[in-house]
């Protein structure tokens, strides 16, 4: 079977594509939360980042079914997941659910790092993510 995500396909680049705008769109809203800006509020920050999301995870979900290769059966792929569940929980802190500045400010870089993580795994496709390349 052709391996679709190291060929560069169409597939792969969107997935990458979405989230490379994923990661922009959250690292904005995050600065603008630091700097408690209005332009939190406009319509179209509420409502891009949530519809690139949704291509994001879709086209996560198509890659691992055109690949066969599912979370809780290849440990990596159940790593991405957990470290996702961690990134969404993270993020809504930073950019919500924060009690104060500090707390959102803390669960920013924690949310980066997370993502971080996430990219180390896709690349390396190893739970250890980057540090599989220390060893």
């Amino acid at each position: 079977m052709l391996d679709l995500y190291t060929t560069g396909s169409w597939l792969k680049i969107f997935h990458v594509s979405c989230a490379t705008l994923s990661l922009a769109l959250f690292a904005l809203r995050g600065g603008w939360m630091l700097a408690e800006s209005p332009r939190l509020q406009q319509r179209w920050v509420r409502i891009v980042p949530h519809v690139v999301d949704t291509l994001l995870l879709g086209s996560a979900i198509a890659l691992a079914l055109r690949l066969q290769q599912y979370p809780l059966v290849q440990p990596w792929l159940t790593a991405k997941v957990f470290a996702l569940v961690a990134y969404i929980i993270l993020g809504s802190v930073a950019l919500k659910a924060g009690r104060s500045r500090a707390v959102r400010a803390g669960a920013l870089v924690a949310a980066l790092a997370v993502f971080a993580y996430i990219v180390g795994v896709a690349r390396t496709r190893h739970p250890l993510s980057w540090a599989v390349w220390l060893g």
